[in-house]
């Protein structure tokens, strides 16, 4: 009896890798929405009418999400960054040496692969970034903390925090997009029942 193999260790590694990314990008994604449009900061009956407000979980709960999932998606991402690093150093080669020679190498939806890639890890890399920092600074409480002011103000973190992410956002699911058929072709396979052939006898004729 003889095991048909539906996809190959690599491909379903990689389909591994891409379901963590996925799941907890969207965790990261929507818990960090909720704090762009339920902002920190004022009190009861001041300044900020969402204070205190609670969607499915108290604030305290989508912070608790929002870092800790995202520092799963950071390391998830890290490695997925490594079981195709061999596509990036080539596919930077080919960047330089278009550049170089002033002359496109390459059809145009790979040119598109490449620049939304290119958005992809620009904005994950300055959200990173970003998050740790707020991770290792104290929390403002509304203004009631000091600025640290490391490199920027608060505020100005804050705003390449938000909009890098809105920008990974937006190419993670163009990528995701373009990617589409391939993502539904393997997951058929991986959940498909595993098929098993029988080997029968050759006969043979002396």
């Amino acid at each position: 009896m003889n095991e048909v193999r539906k996809v190959s260790i690599l491909t379903r590694n990689n389909w591994i890798l891409d379901a963590g990314l996925l799941l907890t990008a969207l965790v990261a994604s929507f818990s960090g929405i909720y704090f762009l449009i339920f902002p920190d900061g004022g009190y009861k009956g001041g300044r900020n009418p969402f204070y205190g407000i609670q969607i499915i979980f108290e604030r305290e709960g989508w912070e608790w999400m929002h870092t800790w999932i995202s520092l799963a998606m950071i390391v998830i991402a890290l490695v997925h960054l490594v079981f195709h690093w061999k596509w990036v150093i080539n596919t930077t080669k080919r960047i330089g040496r278009s550049i170089i020679e002033r002359k496109p190498n390459g059809n145009r939806a790979s040119w598109m692969n490449t620049l939304v890639d290119g958005i992809l890890g620009l904005g994950f890399l300055i959200c990173t970034i970003s998050g740790i920092y707020f991770l290792l600074t104290p929390d403002s409480k509304g203004g009631l903390n000091a600025d640290p002011m490391f490199l920027f103000s608060r505020s100005v973190w804050d705003i390449l925090h938000t909009w890098s992410g809105v920008a990974f956002i937006g190419a993670a699911l163009i990528h995701f997009v373009i990617h589409w058929g391939w993502v539904t072709k393997v997951t058929r396979k991986i959940f498909k029942k595993q098929e098993f052939t029988t080997l029968q006898p050759v006969n043979s004729e002396i």
